[in-house]
């Protein structure tokens, strides 16, 4: 008689990775909500890995990294944006490193979810907002971080399954 032969579990599913974020913020273009982006990472950080955590730090200022050529900066979060599986950009601060990562995160069919308080009295670039046709795109306006915390994990989760 043919014996068959059964394939072990996959435990893979059980003990998936977390997924890899690029966290996009400001940078150069002002570091006027550097404590918001670090609220935002910190809690990202709970049940992701965020490959841009330095764009939370409080020694990151306008001048950006000193000790790195801008060719190496270029080139590592360009690494860092193929890497990962989803972009969360918060864009209320107008910074054209960020809409740059966009551009090339929307070339690369990554989800993305953009963060916007138009409570700043800021306009939204009509690039971003008028994206929403884009594959896996989204813009999510909110007023506070604690109001939007709770929503960015479905979020995030609903954008990963797509």
């Amino acid at each position: 008689h043919t014996h068959t032969h059964t394939e072990p579990h996959n435990t893979r599913t059980h003990m998936a990775s977390p997924a890899a974020v690029y966290f996009a913020g400001s940078i150069r273009g002002g570091r006027e909500d550097a404590a918001l982006y670090q609220v935002i990472v910190q809690h990202l950080k709970q049940k992701y890995v965020v490959l841009t955590e330095h764009v939370a730090s409080d020694e990151l200022t306008q001048r950006g990294e000193a000790s790195l050529s801008e060719v190496e900066i270029h080139d590592r979060d360009m690494a860092w944006l193929r890497q990962s599986n989803i972009i969360v950009a918060e864009v209320t601060q107008p910074s054209l490193g960020v809409g740059y990562e966009i551009g090339r995160a929307v070339e690369l069919r990554k989800p993305i979810i953009c963060l916007f308080r138009p409570s700043s009295g800021r306009s939204l670039s009509a690039m971003i907002g008028g994206a929403t046709n884009e594959h896996n795109f989204s813009v999510v306006e909110y007023t506070t971080a604690e109001e939007l915390l709770p929503r960015l994990d479905g979020l995030i989760t609903k954008a990963l399954a797509l």
